[in-house]
């Protein structure tokens, strides 16, 4: 089992950048992949990007993201990142980070999840 603690989020103007973070509990972290999804008011939460377990080197992300967010993570700190580059008001949500022992993009692959960090982004 995995607890997961999301940090980094806040009031960003448009074309701002954030990095948000995500502390793992557990001596597991390296094994998991690892996502960040977001969830706007009155939307349904939605995949933002994934780096699978290991070496982090296999990464996917939403076409909306692509070029501007970066996924990265720490396997020694027992910490995920998402850098988030050239935000818009759009990009304003809950994001939320989540754990998964098998490699998933879908909101259902994914069994253990923070409580989320508001990002605000405004024009």
């Amino acid at each position: 089992q995995v607890q997961l603690v999301e940090s980094g989020g806040g009031l960003v103007q448009a074309g701002g950048s954030l990095r948000l973070s995500c502390a793992a509990s557990g001596r597991t972290f390296s094994t998991y992949t690892m996502g960040w999804f977001r969830q706007a008011p009155g939307k349904e939460r939605e995949f933002v990007a994934a780096v699978m377990s290991g070496s982090g080197r296999t990464t996917a992300y939403a076409d909306f993201v692509k070029g501007r967010f970066t996924i990265l993570r720490d396997n020694a700190k027992n910490t995920l990142y998402l850098q988030m580059n050239s935000l818009k008001p759009e990009d304003t949500a809950v994001y939320y980070c989540a754990a998964t022992s098998v490699w998933s993009i879908n909101v259902n692959g994914y069994n253990y999840w923070g409580q989320g960090t508001q990002v605000t982004v405004s024009s």
